[in-house]
Formats: C-alpha cells, sequence, structure tokens
C-alpha cells in the first residue's frame, strides 16, 4: 500500500466519524419539527437519490440483484435503517448529542455478544471485560450510575431506547456476509432501496394511527438544512467514505476510528457552549478506552505468525553441533 493510498484512507475514516459526531448535534434540533419516523423517511429518501445514480452506470447487474434478493434485502435494510435510525432518534430526543455518540462507539463490542447469541461464538475474556468496561462507561454517562450530574437530568430512557437501536444496526452489518455476490457500494444501496417502502409504510402507518405526525411545510423549511445534511453526509457520504477506509485500512482500523465518533461529537458541542460534565466526561474515557483495548487485542490476534525458519544443511550442521557440545 502507498502512503497516499493509507492517507486516502484516514481521511476517509475521519470524514465517516465527523459526519456521524456532527449528525447527532444536528439532529436534535430537527426533532422539535420532524418525528423520528418522518425525519427517518426523509433522510433515506435523499440518500437513496445519491446511491441511484452511483449504480445506474453499473447497468442491469444490481437490479437483477435486487430483485433476486428484495425481500432479504428489504428486511435487513429496514432493521439497519429503519429500527435503529428510528430508535436512535427516539432517544435522542429524551437525551444529548454526545450520548448518543458514545452508544454508537459500542456497536463493536456489541456485536461480539450478539454472535455469542446467535451463533454460539464464545468472544475471548478479553472481549467479555472490554465489553463491560464500555457498558459501565454509558451507564456512568447516562446518568444510571452516580446521579445524573450537572444538569439535574437523568437521561436513562433515551439512553436505553438508543441503544436498544443499535441491535437493529449490528444486524444489519451481520448481513452483508449472506450476500457475499454484493460488493460494499451494491449492499448499502440496495438495502437502501429495498427497504424504502417500508420506510414509507412505516410513516404512513404511523401517521393514520396518531402514533406520529406528517411534518408541516413550515417544520420542513426551518429545518432543511439539517435534514440535507443528514441526508446526503451522514446517511450516504459518510457511509461510503467509511467503507472506503474499511477496505483501504482493514477492518481493525476501520473500528478504531469509531473512537472519534464521541469524540468529535464532544468537542462540537464543547464549541458550541456545552461543556461535558464530570460524569459525561469519565463515561466517554472509559468506553473510548474500552473500543482502543479491544481493537488493540483485535489487531495483535489477527496478525499473521512469524513464518518458520526453514532448516538448511549448514543450520542443521550448527545445530548437530550445539547438541553434541551440550551432551
Amino acid at each position: 500500500m502507498s502512503h497516499r493510498q493509507r492517507l486516502l484512507g484516514i481521511a476517509a475514516l475521519l470524514l465517516a466519524t465527523s459526519g456521524w459526531g456532527g449528525m447527532f448535534l444536528v439532529s436534535k434540533g430537527v426533532l422539535h419539527h420532524v418525528e423520528p419516523a418522518w425525519f427517518t423517511l426523509i433522510r433515506y429518501s435523499m440518500s437513496a437519490l445519491l446511491f441511484v445514480l452511483l449504480i445506474v452506470p453499473r447497468g442491469a447487474a444490481p437490479w437483477r440483484k435486487l430483485r433476486q434478493h428484495a425481500g432479504p434485502l428489504a428486511v435487513r435494510g429496514f432493521a439497519g435503517f429503519g429500527i435503529f435510525s428510528v430508535m436512535l432518534l427516539a432517544g435522542l430526543a429524551h437525551s444529548v448529542p454526545s450520548h448518543g455518540a458514545v452508544i454508537m462507539a459500542t456497536t463493536p463490542m456489541t456485536t461480539q455478544l450478539l454472535r455469542w447469541a446467535l451463533d454460539g461464538v464464545r468472544p475471548s475474556r478479553s472481549t467479555l471485560l472490554t465489553t463491560a468496561l464500555s457498558l459501565l462507561g454509558v451507564a456512568i454517562v447516562s446518568g444510571l450510575l452516580f446521579g445524573a450530574g450537572a444538569s439535574g437530568e437523568s437521561t436513562l430512557f433515551g439512553d436505553a431506547v438508543a441503544f436498544v437501536g443499535t441491535l437493529g444496526w449490528v444486524w444489519y452489518t451481520r448481513g452483508a456476509a449472506r450476500f457475499p455476490e454484493l460488493d460494499v457500494i451494491e449492499y448499502t444501496a440496495l438495502t437502501v432501496l429495498a427497504s424504502w417502502p417500508l420506510l414509507l409504510a412505516t410513516a404512513l402507518v404511523g401517521t393514520l394511527l396518531g402514533w406520529t405526525h406528517a411534518p408541516s411545510m413550515e417544520g420542513l423549511r426551518l429545518s432543511w438544512q439539517a435534514l440535507l445534511y443528514v441526508g446526503l453526509v451522514s446517511s450516504a457520504i459518510a457511509v461510503l467514505a467509511f467503507n472506503y477506509g474499511v477496505r483501504t485500512l482493514g477492518a481493525v482500523t476501520g473500528t478504531a476510528f469509531i473512537n472519534f465518533v464521541p469524540v468529535s461529537a464532544l468537542l462540537m458541542s464543547a464549541a458550541l457552549g456545552r461543556l461535558p460534565t464530570m460524569n459525561e466526561a469519565v463515561g466517554m474515557a472509559m468506553v473510548v478506552g474500552a473500543l482502543l483495548i479491544h481493537t488493540a487485542l483485535s489487531r495483535k490476534a489477527s496478525a499473521p505468525a512469524p513464518a518458520p525458519i526453514a532448516k538448511t544443511p549448514q543450520n542443521s550442521r550448527n545445530y548437530s553441533t550445539c547438541g553434541a557440545a551440550s551432551s
């Protein structure tokens, strides 16, 4: 790998994680005007248009794959984009942006626990310990432990809803292995397109039943810039940038950069005048530290073993000489 490729991979991962960190700050204001189900439909309608532009030059092959796997792709996409987004936004409505970013950073370790539950692949002791440390950090950030912090308001309910929503994203990412014939762009694009009718149906049915309300024209006017950012930057460009970075630098390195999601959200929040409480700072440090340890151990475990030294006649004579001398 050239130095230029490595720099491009790092830049892509920083772009992706900064885009996701900013998403939490931007989305908080939008929720005053657009409720989670409609917010989700709007953001993925915009990203779907961008993905269509990406796969149209590929000809008929992607559309043939979409027809062939429409049902499974729709279910996976609905879990990853519908359930995850709606629950994350609903949780954010009762919490603060930095908490959502912290909870998102726990997904690599949550994935290991889900593999244990569904596939019977027991994680290592170190993974269990780092997962416990990460979840303890989330509990401290949320105010479940040591009080609610300086604000005096517990965000436990919102943070719990957001955490459950991340399970939908974990299940979605696991689904990529079930479609080996799809590359990164095709899996992302086709799951968005296949699940879009389900996102539309959810918003419409929820509105008819009175569970949610369609946004007003005034609400859309006040939040269109934020919706554009979330729909194009966070939901499309950041995903593609992250996938490029992972393909260039590897999954372990990509996972390490997820650390920057809560860090970027915290820095942006501080720049806007909201400094973290002691509980938030300590809990975030625990989550980021747990993910760093988890990533370092994963990198060590996946490192190739050194190749054995081939025996040469000269080596054999030396070994025999040493053996004779020692005896």
